[in-house]
C-alpha cells in the first residue's frame, strides 16, 4: 500500500505539470499580446478620441487640432541625414529651428521644411530640446545629464558654444536617455515648460527664469494633464505652448498623437499622427519636435530627417 500512495502521487505530480505549463504559456501570452496594444497607441487614439466626443464644448480659446490636415508631409529636410529633435519658432528671424546630436549642431529651417543653416553647439553634448526666448536668445536642453543652457544665435552665426554661458541643472531621477526631450517657453508669465521622455513621462516647469538663467527665486514644480490623460501618453518626445490660447501642446511618438491641453489639464483637442488621419498618406513614426506658427500652423519634425505642417481645413473643406 505505501508504495501505490507514492505511486498515485507520482502520476499526479507528473500530469500537473503539463497544465501548470500550458497556464503559464498562456498568461504569458495574454500579457505579451497585451503589452503589444498598449504600445500601439491605439488604446491612446481611442482614449482621446472618446474623451473628445463626450466632452463638453472648450470654455475658452482652442487651436482644434482635429480640424488640421497635412499640407506637408514626410519631406526630407535635404542636407541633414539624421537625428533631428526639438523644435521651436522665432518670430524674430519668422524661421524655425531644431536640434541635432551627432554632433550637437543647431539647424534653421523655413516654415516649408527646407534647410537654411546648420549651426555647430558646442558644451552641450546631448542636445534634445530647444525653444526660443526672445531675440537671438534660445534654451537648449542636455538630455543625459539634465541640464539647461541658454544660448544665442546670430543670424549669419555658423557656430555658437555653451560653455561659460547660463546654466542650470536639475536633478530630478532621470534614467539615461530618458531626460529632457522637450522645452517651451511661455513669455508672459516667466516660465520654462520641461517635457521629460519617460520613466515617467511628465511635465516640469521653471519659474522666475528669465532671457538668462539668473533669478532671486526659482520654483519648480510639475503640470499635469487632468484625469487619466497621462497614462495614455506613453512618452513625451516634445512640447510647445501657444502664446495666443495659453494652451500646451504635448507631443508623443509612441502613442502617434499630438494633444492640446489647457492650463488645468483639461483636453481640449488632438492630431492623430496615423495613416488615413488627418490627411495623412503613411503614419508618422518617430515624431521628435513640434511647434506652433503664428497663424496657427503646426510644424512636425520625425527622424531622421523628415517635416510635416498641418493648417486648418476651410470650413467648405470639413463640410465635403
Amino acid at each position: 500500500m505505501p508504495s501505490l500512495r507514492f505511486a498515485k502521487r507520482g502520476w499526479l505530480t507528473g500530469s500537473g505539470r503539463p497544465r501548470l505549463r500550458r497556464k503559464a504559456i498562456a498568461l504569458f501570452l495574454f500579457v505579451a499580446v497585451g503589452a503589444a496594444v498598449w504600445i500601439s497607441g491605439l488604446p491612446a487614439l481611442a482614449y482621446f478620441q472618446a474623451t473628445l466626443v463626450f466632452a463638453a464644448p472648450p470654455a475658452g480659446p482652442t487651436l482644434s487640432l482635429g480640424d488640421y490636415e497635412a499640407e506637408v508631409q514626410a519631406r526630407t529636410i535635404t542636407g541633414l541625414s539624421r537625428d533631428i529633435s526639438g523644435l521651436t519658432y522665432s518670430p524674430t528671424t519668422g524661421t524655425l529651428f531644431a536640434v541635432a546630436n551627432r554632433p550637437p549642431r543647431i539647424v534653421e529651417l523655413s516654415t516649408d521644411g527646407k534647410l537654411l543653416r546648420m549651426v555647430d553647439l558646442n558644451g552641450v553634448k546631448d542636445p534634445e530640446g530647444l525653444t526660443h526666448v526672445e531675440g537671438d536668445r534660445f534654451i537648449v536642453s542636455s538630455e543625459r545629464d539634465q541640464s539647461l543652457h541658454w544660448i544665442s544665435i546670430g543670424r549669419d552665426a555658423a557656430r555658437v558654444t555653451a560653455e561659460g554661458g547660463d546654466r542650470l541643472s536639475l536633478n530630478v531621477g532621470v534614467v539615461n536617455n530618458m531626460g529632457f526631450e522637450g522645452l517651451s517657453w511661455d513669455a508672459q508669465r516667466s516660465r520654462l515648460y520641461v517635457a521629460q521622455e519617460m520613466f515617467p513621462a511628465r511635465v516640469l516647469f521653471v519659474e522666475g527664469l528669465g532671457s538668462d538663467a539668473s533669478g532671486m527665486r526659482l520654483d519648480v514644480g510639475e503640470w499635469k494633464p487632468g484625469g487619466i490623460a497621462g497614462a495614455f501618453m506613453l512618452d513625451l518626445s516634445s512640447a510647445s505652448l501657444h502664446e495666443k490660447t495659453g494652451n500646451l501642446i504635448l507631443l508623443s511618438h509612441m502613442s502617434r498623437i499630438l494633444v492640446e491641453f489647457a492650463s488645468d489639464g483639461t483636453v481640449l483637442s488632438c492630431l492623430p499622427l496615423w495613416r488615413g488621419m488627418n490627411g495623412l498618406s503613411a503614419s508618422i513614426a518617430q515624431a521628435e519636435g513640434v511647434a506652433v506658427g503664428p497663424d496657427g500652423d503646426v510644424f512636425i519634425v520625425a527622424e531622421p530627417n523628415l517635416f510635416y505642417r498641418f493648417g486648418k481645413r476651410s470650413a467648405a473643406a470639413k463640410g465635403s
